[in-house]
């Protein structure tokens, strides 16, 4: 019956204005006897918006890993879908009702409460003991990958800064702002590819995760700086917010992390306890939550002291493991998909309406590309690196993934993108997130033809009779 009565809604839509999204729910819900202002609550509609993203991130992200790729590029593609770039255009009246504009903000709280509670799990994923493994070639290789990207970020902001700049921003805002969008790499979403692959304990997999871990801890560093400077009204306050950021981590690093530690070895060693209970859990919750406040009301963003605090906790008995189990699965299945809608939401594919546009879409994606593939690959290769693991590590620092989209939204909310350039921004981290899984097999024939061309030939050995 659903199935049937889908396109009827759709095709009332579009018949004529006069019919708006209530009346066609008022239709489909006549067999059961309820009334319109059921579905038209508060809750009702969250719980509507809550079945309709997850069912769709869930199906797009099972369909898109069937087919070799992550997940999470499945789940981003059906958040753009969910927006007005098809759903708002196929069907305008029942997404006016399902998305309408004074059912967001409830939308929008849980998705940032997703996004928190992600940061925390990709700080707790952090393995720093891999820098200290490989720390050259992950020194050289990592900034390296952010160098090349973010000046051409910025050189490339001067060709968009008069179009696609919001409206009061400066362009050196704007400017350092796309440096380190085109510097990001997805560390979450690199790890699960090297995991799918089987090649998270090789070098490769090594120096990529280790690469990828300076790599964020320096991007998220940098973007602080820049949210701090573009909430700033004038040098003072801007020195003052940076002053309370460096406090701040100071207070994490050598204060909170020593003493999160201490009340591990009591819960664990000194109370024998097989797991973490109740109570330890609650008080991480509530270090997190305070950390995300902090950084919030020192004028950056929630996020970065939900990261900051997942970088702090305890890595003994497996205190992380047990966390990320509890946490990053309630989030990612739950509360994330939100955060995926909700930028759907913001992104217009149909505000690129000319071959201007493409073009200039198409310039970033090519930009974003070269800088992070080829600042990775001649860096790697200068350290000793084969060609083909160079062009492997280069393929896997080029993806993006949600916490680009992360990053991109508060661009967003601060008013530094317009609309625009955001839907541009968001398919540039689509693509180079698809392009991870094909650009990965590339490498690895480069690999198995360099091989081949340095093996001795296996034929007989013809010598000359005199």
């Amino acid at each position: 019956m659903g199935t049937a009565l889908a396109p009827a809604a759709c095709s009332v839509a579009g018949a004529g204005g006069e019919t708006d999204g209530i009346t066609i729910f008022g239709r489909l819900l006549v067999d059961t006897g309820r009334t319109v202002s059921d579905i038209s609550t508060p809750l009702s509609r969250l719980l509507l918006q809550f079945i309709i993203i997850i069912g769709a991130t869930r199906t797009l992200g099972t369909i898109f890993s069937r087919i070799g790729q992550p997940a999470v590029i499945g789940e981003m593609a059906a958040g753009i879908l969910l927006g007005p770039s098809l759903f708002g255009w196929v069907c305008p009246n029942v997404f006016a009702f399902v998305f309408s504009s004074d059912s967001l903000e409830g939308l929008r709280l849980f998705s940032q409460v997703g996004v928190c509670l992600f940061m925390f799990v990709v700080g707790m994923e952090l393995d720093l003991g891999h820098l200290r493994q490989k720390a050259q070639a992950t020194f050289v290789v990592s900034q390296a990958s952010i160098f090349l990207p973010f000046l051409l970020g910025v050189l490339m902001a001067v060709r968009l800064y008069h179009d696609h700049a919001g409206a009061g921003v400066s362009f050196i805002t704007f400017a350092l702002f796309m440096g380190i969008a085109l510097s990001i790499t997805a560390f979450p979403v690199l790890a699960r590819i090297l995991q799918e692959r089987g090649i998270a304990r090789t070098a490769l997999g090594a120096t990529a995760l280790a690469c990828a871990a300076v790599n964020d801890v320096t991007a998220w560093t940098i973007l602080a700086f820049v949210v701090a400077i573009a909430q700033a009204t004038n040098l003072a306050s801007t020195a003052l917010c940076l002053a309370l950021v460096v406090l701040f981590v100071a207070i994490m690093l050598r204060v909170v992390r020593p003493q999160l530690s201490r009340l591990l070895e009591y819960y664990y060693l000194d109370q024998r306890k097989s797991e973490p209970g109740r109570a330890v859990l609650a008080g991480t919750l509530l270090v997190m939550t305070a950390s995300a406040l902090a950084t919030e009301v020192i004028g950056i963003h929630a996020l970065f002291g939900a990261f900051l605090a997942g970088v702090v906790m305890p890595t003994r008995k497996g205190f992380r493991d047990y966390l990320v189990l509890r946490i990053g699965t309630f989030s990612s299945l739950f509360l994330l998909p939100l955060f995926f809608a909700f930028s759907g939401l913001r992104t217009h594919v149909g505000l690129l309406y000319n071959m201007s546009s493409w073009l200039t879409c198409f310039g970033i994606i090519g930009v974003a590309v070269l800088g992070k593939l080829g600042g990775t690959l001649f860096s790697a290769r200068l350290t000793g690196m084969t060609w083909g693991d160079s062009f492997s590590l280069g393929a896997l620092m080029n993806t993006r993934g949600l916490v680009e989209l992360v990053a991109l939204n508060i661009g967003y909310e601060l008013g530094i993108l317009s609309p625009a350039i955001f839907a541009m921004m968001v398919l540039m981290s689509l693509v180079t997130t698809f392009l991870a899984g094909p650009l990965l097999s590339l490498g690895k024939l480069i690999t198995a033809r360099a091989i081949a061309c340095t093996e001795p030939s296996s034929g007989p050995i013809l010598t000359r009779v005199e």
